[in-house]
């Protein structure tokens, strides 16, 4: 796998991920995309992360499976959750 493709593989990993929170939060939205369905993930601006994600969609796509787009207009910076943590050396 060349360095690109791993980048794509990431980005992808880390749509999906923030997708399924995003659902969680919003559970009506998962009522929309029938259980079978392959999720091609997209994003705003970045036409080469879109044909790479429509071209895997469409290698995972069964006989009669739809394909649902999901397409991220804007996120939020990353940031974490923790609210507090202590950190002590242990050797």
């Amino acid at each position: 796998m060349t360095k690109a493709q791993r980048q794509m593989v990431e980005k992808n990993l880390d749509l999906i991920f923030e997708f399924e929170k995003y659902v969680l939060e919003h559970p009506k939205l998962a009522k929309q995309i029938p259980r079978n369905a392959v999720i091609a993930m997209r994003v705003d601006g970045d036409e080469a992360f879109n044909r790479w994600s429509q071209q895997l969609a469409a290698k995972q796509r069964g006989t009669r499976q739809p394909v649902f787009q999901i397409t991220i207009k804007k996120m939020r910076p990353a940031k974490s959750r923790i609210e507090s943590l202590e950190v002590e050396q242990a050797a």
